[in-house]
């Protein structure tokens, strides 16, 4: 049997989606955590609102890439830290958990798609990269690039 919890304090609990989800797309890192070893890494991501997803990209190899490749089910978690809050002897901060599927994105424009995504939430100034991003062709340094999308199946 499965062992269900809840927020221990219920008065700090996030319950409207809209909160959550604006916590998605505030924050600029999502730590995403392994299941039956003990290890997190954090990734650069955007949350696309309309597609419920996140985006994500990582080298073609290495210790994430192996973990998100051996197992799609993920959970993560973004987190906007506002503070130690002095004289309280608490951390004032929100977060949201989630739990989805990883599905990694092999052809070109949805490449360009999801990565343009990325550039305009994480970029200042965005106009250069969004003008180099455009010009890839097939065989380019995009296709070295692993992107993928996380679909949130779960949002607390």
């Amino acid at each position: 049997m499965v062992k269900t919890y809840h927020v221990r304090r219920g008065d700090k609990e996030i319950k409207d989606k809209k909160k959550l989800v604006e916590i998605l797309k505030e924050t600029n890192y999502v730590t995403l955590a392994k299941d039956n070893e003990p290890y997190i890494v954090s990734l650069s991501h955007s949350y696309d609102e309309e597609a419920e997803c996140l985006y994500i990209h990582c080298a073609s190899e290495g210790k994430k890439l192996d973990f998100m490749r051996g197992n799609p089910i993920v959970s993560e978690q973004a987190l906007i830290d506002h503070g130690y809050h002095h004289g309280e002897c608490s951390h004032l901060y929100v977060s949201a958990v989630f739990k989805g599927k990883l599905e990694f994105i092999e052809d070109l424009e949805s490449k360009k798609k999801a990565l343009g995504h990325m550039i305009l939430h994480q970029e200042k100034n965005p106009e250069s990269l969004l003008t180099r991003l455009k010009a890839f062709q097939a065989g380019s340094p995009i296709d070295k690039t692993i992107v993928a999308k996380i679909v949130i199946e779960e949002l607390t």
